[in-house]
């Protein structure tokens, strides 16, 4: 019995001697944080959606406090977010949200792009895109399954003919489709861009042309015609520099596949 009582007092007084250290240690090694950044959090939306360029909301309200970020880069906040952030930090703002949209790089419907095969798995662009690619012979398009319109929560995406469109209306530019894409045909944009190449095929024309009609080729027609030298092709794809860009639209002209297109 003794040596019970003996181990019982012994591991209480290692306990309490623990639970002294423990207490001591929290006051002593305690990490101060911004209590501005528990306010910034609280009036944020909790998307996480990394629109804004950071891991999350967290990372955001975290880089406003250390005067890394702008008031202005939540879209799902919109400008209420931002006359918050700015009476939190004590900051001036007008309000005014950067207007970001996302885009479908990708014109491979029912109608341009070619099968290669009858796909009966699930339902679903993360099932497909596992199985060859999807059913399109264009294995960089969109797989038209709508995992992007399931996540958007807004309501700003739809399928029409087997292709995502999206409203830029609608869209409040969160990220959350490009998530969600696995074929990466969906990119946030600034939305006063004035021109888009929706295409995302690396191919060689030649083996591009049997699989989509509204392909990218690489042709360099739009470099030619651009002015400013925004426009550049890598990979048979043609890109463009949007510093550069001033949205004179000779380019659309210029495609002779009519990937490239007029936005706003």
């Amino acid at each position: 019995m003794n040596t019970i009582v003996i181990a019982m007092i012994s591991i209480t007084a290692i306990g309490l001697i623990c639970a002294v250290l423990l207490s001591v240690a929290s006051k002593v090694m305690a990490v101060k944080v911004d209590e501005r950044i528990s306010r910034l959090r609280e009036n944020m939306p909790g998307a996480n959606c990394g629109a804004c360029g950071f891991s999350g909301c967290d990372g955001y309200a975290a880089a406003l406090v250390k005067g890394e970020a702008a008031s202005n880069l939540c879209p799902p906040g919109g400008g209420e977010l931002v006359r918050k952030i700015s009476e939190i930090l004590g900051t001036e703002s007008d309000g005014s949200i950067i207007s970001r949209v996302a885009v479908v790089h990708c014109m491979g419907d029912s109608d341009t792009m070619r099968e290669k095969m009858e796909y009966v798995g699930i339902q679903t662009c993360v099932g497909a895109r596992h199985f060859f690619g999807g059913k399109g012979a264009c294995t960089f398009g969109c797989n038209g399954y709508g995992d992007c319109v399931a996540v958007c929560p807004t309501g700003a995406i739809c399928l029409e003919k087997g292709l995502a469109r999206i409203d830029p209306r609608k869209c409040n530019g969160c990220g959350l489709c490009v998530k969600a894409c696995p074929s990466r045909v969906i990119a946030i944009s600034d939305g006063n861009i004035a021109v888009a190449v929706l295409c995302k095929n690396t191919e060689k024309g030649g083996a591009l042309k049997d699989k989509c009609t509204k392909g990218c080729i690489g042709c360099m027609k739009c470099v030619k015609a651009c002015p400013t030298q925004a426009i550049t092709v890598t990979d048979s794809l043609a890109a463009i520099d949007y510093s550069k860009c001033d949205g004179c639209q000779k380019c659309i002209e210029s495609c002779v596949k009519g990937c490239i297109v007029a936005r706003g």
